[in-house]
């Protein structure tokens, strides 16, 4: 190992690298403690490449991985699971990862019970950045999450929960976007978590897609484009990292890149006018972080290779073509699609060879750091390179303060003016799609007693119980009498209501619900329809007299679709996506408030 590469001690690197900085210690409500972090004058670029060169050649590798990481605490095993760290990184705990393996990154899940509540977080991010800051070179962790709102929200309440993707886009208001993006910005923040997976830049003009869906803000690129670029800079104005994904685009595929390896079908032409204009307006709005996809395009590169993986569509397209100057974050490298043509031992290695900087994810970091190791010892990858990376990461930690003392503050999580702001954006993206007249909005004087059924999802991130319960009390409050009942007795439990209120889930040709709906239509009492995620149920239901759309089931959607249907609210939704064969792009049935 060359002289430049020996670690020097702490006070050596301070003195060296940050000269004419100051230090400061830590704080903030969960942030006490001794670690230092560089403060007063901002490291400009020359004292970012001291800092680079302080590095080994281990240090500069291990700023590339973001992984997951078990447990509550920065300085404990996961209570539940004491070992599980030790199966995946050989370590017992978040402090044990950054000292043994200098990730630059970790990403918050709630399966790995990182996440109880505001306080709990905000404590671990503290830790896990007095552990990075206690080391002889001392580098902030980036700490991130997929917190994309709507049906994919790893945090929940009390945390304010705001409409999905696709809700607004059936809002249609780049400021709502951007608001929305803002708020949610300003809560992982506080939080101490500075970059979210988020915006999904995908247009979703596939409705069979069975992993995009309303992650998406729609099918037309022009209103998804100025929907993402409101959505990068909301987060810029809450100082956290926007991740616009997923590079080239997701949005027209029929397989899972979690469980398969998916073809998009484009040419260069329709590619160019469908999938890359939503990207483009987020590299021109300044997205700090662009993720790529696990999906083979053989129209921008016909080697068969995904887009992680290939130079031509992560340095020709993304880089070279729409001029993306920031960090690229491949998607997690341990879905199926990344890793059903190489092995896990090459799959880092040809990332970095095609553009990529921060690796997600890997299913076994010490393999895959050992991996990046050897390619460039071997010469195969350039140390240079792997600066390259390394240099990209350092300035977007700059760039959101990572440097400067860790401040969380759990009490700015789900303040009354967030929750006020969500319940308003999500009143204007319930879309009305059907409605005999005369029925909606529902009156308390003509169809007081309402009956809720139907489909309940599995996550119940974001509600206060199952969704027909957040309805009923929604209705209750609004002065109708609601009552529930499970789907297997809800045809008996008719009797006697005015309406009934079914709540829907991906309805297909052959699903149980399509059975329901129509044993409760022939009661005839008026059934109204409320789909919780795609908007293309109602496509599949006959003869219901209303049909509604609330593009996810978070207790603040399920709230404003009882406003809107009592006409509490007006109903103002568009819808973002055609439903074929009934509806096309931008349809939706309006009316004022009462």
């Amino acid at each position: 190992m060359s002289p430049s590469h020996r670690t020097p001690s702490r006070r050596a690197f301070l003195s060296a690298a940050l000269t004419g900085t100051a230090l400061a210690m830590t704080d903030g409500a969960a942030a006490a403690g001794t670690a230092a972090a560089v403060t007063g004058s901002a490291p400009d670029e020359r004292h970012l490449r001291r800092l680079l060169d302080g590095m080994d050649l281990a240090r500069k590798v291990g700023q590339l991985f973001v992984v997951r990481v078990y447990g509550h605490r920065a300085d404990a095993p996961d209570p539940v699971d004491e070992r599980a760290n030790r199966r995946l990184h050989g370590v017992a705990d978040a402090a044990g990862l950054i000292a043994r393996h200098h990730v630059g990154g970790i990403v918050y899940f709630a399966h790995t019970r990182n996440i109880r509540d505001p306080a709990q977080v905000a404590a671990l991010s503290a830790g896990i950045q007095r552990a990075a800051l206690a080391l002889p070179v001392p580098v902030p962790v980036l700490i991130s999450i997929d917190q994309e709102h709507g049906t994919v929200a790893r945090i929940g309440r009390p945390a304010t929960l705001l409409p999905s993707a696709m809700a607004l886009g059936a809002g249609g208001s780049p400021a709502d976007a951007r608001r929305a993006a803002r708020i949610a910005g300003t809560e992982l923040a506080a939080l101490g978590i500075r970059q979210n997976h988020a915006p999904v830049a995908d247009v979703n003009t596939n409705p069979a897609n069975p992993v995009i869906g309303v992650r998406s803000f729609g099918s037309d690129p022009r209103a998804v484009a100025a929907l993402v670029a409101a959505q990068v800079r909301g987060y810029r104005a809450a100082s956290v990292a926007a991740t616009a994904k997923h590079f080239p685009g997701h949005g027209d595929t029929a397989t899972d890149s979690h469980t398969g390896l998916p073809v998009l079908d484009r040419t260069r032409a329709q590619w160019e006018a469908l999938d890359e204009p939503p990207f483009a307006a987020a590299v021109g709005a300044g997205a700090d972080v662009v993720m790529t996809a696990h999906v083979v395009v053989p129209a921008l590169d016909p080697s068969g290779d995904p887009a992680t993986l290939s130079h031509r569509i992560v340095t020709g397209l993304l880089r070279e073509r729409l001029g993306h100057r920031g960090v690229v974050v491949t998607d997690s490298l341990g879905m199926d699609g990344v890793r059903e043509k190489y092995d896990d031992d090459e799959i880092p290695v040809r990332a970095l060879l095609a553009g990529c900087d921060q690796l997600l994810n890997p299913p076994r970091l010490p393999r895959a750091h050992q991996a990046v190791m050897r390619a460039v010892e071997s010469g195969r990858l350039t140390e240079a390179r792997v600066d390259e990376s390394v240099l990209r990461i350092l300035r977007l930690k700059h760039r959101l303060g990572l440097f400067g003392p860790t401040r969380t503050d759990p009490s700015a999580v789900g303040t009354a003016a967030h929750l006020a702001a969500a319940d308003r954006i999500a009143e204007r993206t319930t879309t009305v799609l059907t409605g005999h007249p005369g029925l909606l909005p529902l009156s308390a004087a003509t169809h007081p007693r309402i009956l809720v059924t139907g489909a309940a999802p599995a996550s119940t991130t974001g509600t206060t119980g199952p969704p027909v319960a957040v309805l009923a009390g929604a209705l209750a409050a609004l002065g109708f009498t609601a009552s529930t009942a499970g789907a297997e007795r809800a045809e008996a439990a008719a009797a006697g209501h005015d309406a009934l209120l079914v709540c829907t889930y991906d309805v297909t040709e052959a699903d149980d619900q399509r059975a329901l709906v129509a044993r409760l239509v022939a009661t005839g009492i008026p059934v109204i329809t409320l789909a919780l995620r795609n908007p293309y149920d109602i496509a599949h239901l006959d003869g219901v007299a209303a049909s509604l759309a609330a593009y996810s089931w978070s207790d603040t959607e399920l709230r404003a679709a009882a406003r809107v249907l009592t006409g509490a609210a007006a109903a103002r939704g568009r819808l973002p996506v055609p439903v074929p064969p009934l509806f096309p792009l931008g349809h939706g049935l309006t009316y004022p408030a009462r």
